[in-house]
């Protein structure tokens, strides 16, 4: 289904069912909550993507967390992994303020938007591909509406690599054979109709990655200020040490 705007779509996607074992997940999750949250609404459906409709930047992340995203209804907003991305995207003046942890918390993005392959929290966060593929066509159809305006793309993880690199290739944008290997600071450029498109990898803003040092808030800032660039948005460099 072709959509006309953002909204349409993020209207169609909060509803979706289609995956039996994340619905049951979520839904379980939004019940009996977090002891911490025990006094909290969970949002407990698919979570849409943020960010303005015109982004010239998309950061591609992997599926909302149990007790983040699927508490709050926003992508990265809640937990430690959004904790770190955001302070980030802040520190390189790419958001309005360092800390997301709710709907009306009044965070603004700035020419960037983001989302990911998978809508719905999965059990240990690990989505199946079978579940990615059946979420695959809210990806296509949010990537095809950011097409006039998108220019880079950073993707967090292998997972989102492999799953973005699939969606674009299935809009028609030519991707290099072999496909690009994954990893931090890698680069890629795929084109269509002239056009090129430049594709960011980083290391996940995951508590696995970030409390063990594999990344870095430099790393993570040096990543978004390259891809903000390119994209030809304002952004700063914070001191380091």
């Amino acid at each position: 289904m072709a959509y006309r705007s953002i909204a349409a779509l993020d209207a169609d996607l909060v509803d979706c069912r289609a995956c039996p074992r994340l619905v049951r997940w979520r839904e379980q999750v939004a019940r009996e909550k977090r002891a911490a949250f025990a006094d909290q609404t969970y949002w407990g459906r698919p979570v849409p993507g943020f960010g303005p409709a015109d982004a010239r930047v998309l950061i591609l992340g992997l599926a909302p967390a149990a007790h983040g995203g699927n508490r709050t209804g926003r992508m990265f907003t809640g937990d430690q992994s959004g904790d770190v991305l955001f302070r980030a995207l802040h520190e390189v003046g790419l958001a309005s303020q360092p800390h997301a942890i709710s709907l009306d918390d009044g965070m603004e993005l700035f020419g960037v938007r983001m989302t990911a392959p998978v809508h719905c929290a999965p059990p240990q966060n690990k989505p199946t591909v079978d579940e990615r593929d059946r979420c695959g066509h809210w990806l296509d159809a949010e990537l095809d509406l950011l097409m006039p305006t998108l220019r880079s793309v950073v993707v967090l993880g292998a997972f989102g690599w492999q799953a973005g690199l699939r969606a674009f290739g299935d809009l028609g944008w030519t991707v290099d054979r072999p496909r690009p290997r994954f990893g931090h600071g890698a680069r890629t450029v795929i084109r269509r109709d002239g056009r090129d498109l430049s594709v960011f990898g980083s290391y996940h803003v995951s508590q696995h990655n970030t409390f063990t040092g594999r990344l870095t808030p430099a790393m993570l800032e040096d990543v978004l200020i390259a891809a903000a660039t390119h994209a030809g948005l304002s952004c700063r460099t914070p001191p380091r040490p």
